[in-house]
């Protein structure tokens, strides 16, 4: 028995200095190796001051021994301190740590009736963006009247708030220019008529050989171009604000009328008037404007990074502070295909009713509008409490324990907030009552 165990010994021994041997080759070896390379990283850094700043190299080569020697260990005293620093071993004045974690609070039996617990889930999540806007007239019912001639205003029949019809006279405008267009189509008629005649007799006198065929041509086409002319003068009149029947009235009775009338072209409200009596207007210039304010514009500007949220159809609703925020729902009736280069923005318009008159024009309003419901981790906002500048949940770590976590969360949507991170799904948490547990955690951290 003693000899085996001294051949263990012995063997054991024997393993024992091959290992060290080995350990101190290999160690002589990296030992080298480390040196080596650190010389040459040493050599590399010399060559390129050299280059540079040949100053330091020199008196660097012109100094001590133990210089050279010490900038060799320097790094390794270095990484010797940093190692110790690591470790706290220059810590003199730990900090106390506290017994009682202060992100945890132990929930007693009222406090319980106060909250409830739920999960972290993956549901559908409508993001809600806000966005200022305006609101203005439904350009489909607005219409800029202004005079078919230029002439000087002699009588205004309209006021701004009045209701007019499709038809109705809202000003008059003795004009020059018209009684020219009157004078022109007259005497466009007169040659008409003539050039008819004179055609007429030509059909005749041909069919007796009295005159040549080319005679016959001539007169018909005179009359032809005659009867274009008329046709143009009537036209012009037309385009000039008279009517097909007052045109055929003036050409029975051949009295010229310088007075235009400026016809309302839609129904509606007048809402702006621009002429004076006595005014010389052409017709470039807008007079009235009216507008049926039955229906109305929403026009918001949304930023270009938040577009690819916005579709037509989709939900949309409406505050406006001047009818007390009064929340008008409907959908999103029109989105701009491009972006204002200025402003960096999309227009965005709702279509609003207002049969009752409460809403005008200019009024500032906020529309909401949903996005479309996407897949995300959510929590609901009563599980949300703010703390320091970020917000936290609290996670139930059991019965009566519960521990507030920092989470990043992205904007509210429907009373509930996207995960973005620091929960898992499936965690329970309290969905409600997180404010009564942070005030008792405070609690409990004052010691009351």
């Amino acid at each position: 028995m003693k000899e085996k165990i001294a051949q263990l010994i012995k063997f054991i021994s024997h393993w024992k200095a091959v290992l060290l041997e080995q350990a101190k080759r290999y160690s002589t070896e990296w030992l080298s190796q480390v040196t080596q390379t650190q010389n040459q990283y040493y050599q590399l850094a010399h060559d390129w001051l050299g280059t540079r700043v040949p100053v330091v190299t020199q008196r660097y080569d012109a100094g001590p021994a133990w210089l050279k020697k010490g900038l060799f260990y320097l790094p390794w005293v270095f990484l010797f301190l940093i190692t110790l620093n690591y470790f706290n071993v220059f810590d003199r004045s730990p900090a106390i740590k506290s017994v009682q974690d202060p992100n945890v609070v132990v929930v007693n039996p009222d406090l319980h009736k106060m909250i409830s617990d739920g999960k972290v889930q993956i549901a559908p999540f409508v993001e809600e963006l806000r966005a200022s806007g305006r609101i203005d007239f439904n350009e489909l019912f607005l219409s800029r009247i202004g005079a078919n001639v230029t002439g000087r205003v002699s009588e205004i029949l309209a006021v701004p708030g009045q209701i007019v019809k499709q038809g109705d006279v809202l000003a008059k405008i003795t004009s020059t220019e018209l009684t020219q267009s009157q004078l022109a189509y007259l005497k466009a008629k007169s040659a008409s008529q003539l050039a008819d005649q004179a055609a007429n007799r030509a059909k005749i006198l041909y069919k007796e050989d009295v005159i040549a065929l080319a005679e016959l041509q001539k007169r018909e086409a005179e009359s032809s171009s005659a009867r274009a002319e008329f046709r143009a003068a009537n036209d012009q009149l037309r385009v000039q604000g008279m009517d097909q029947a007052s045109i055929d009235r003036l050409a029975k009775s051949g009295v010229i009328e310088s007075i235009n009338n400026v016809i309302a072209t839609i129904p509606g409200e007048i809402v702006e008037r621009k002429i004076n009596k006595g005014q010389v207007v052409q017709p470039a210039d807008a007079l009235f404007t009216v507008a049926d304010l039955s229906t109305l514009w929403a026009i918001s500007e949304v930023p270009e990074s938040n577009s690819y949220l916005i579709r037509k159809g989709q939900k949309a609703s409406l505050f406006i502070p001047a009818l007390r925020n009064q929340e008008i729902e409907g959908t999103v009736a029109h989105v701009d295909s491009i972006v204002n280069p200025q402003t960096r923005t999309v227009v965005v318009r709702m279509e609003l009713p207002n049969k009752e008159g409460q809403i005008k024009p200019g009024m500032l309003a906020t529309m909401l509008i949903e996005s479309q419901p996407v897949e995300k981790m959510v929590v609901p906002v009563g599980a949300v409490v703010r703390e320091d500048n970020h917000d936290h949940v609290f996670v139930r770590i059991d019965d009566d324990l519960y521990r507030m976590v920092p989470v990043k969360l992205g904007p509210e949507g429907r009373g509930y907030r996207p995960v973005i991170s620091g929960l898992k799904d499936g965690q329970e948490i309290a969905i409600s009552g997180a404010y009564h547990l942070n005030t008792e955690r405070k609690r409990q951290l004052s010691g009351g």
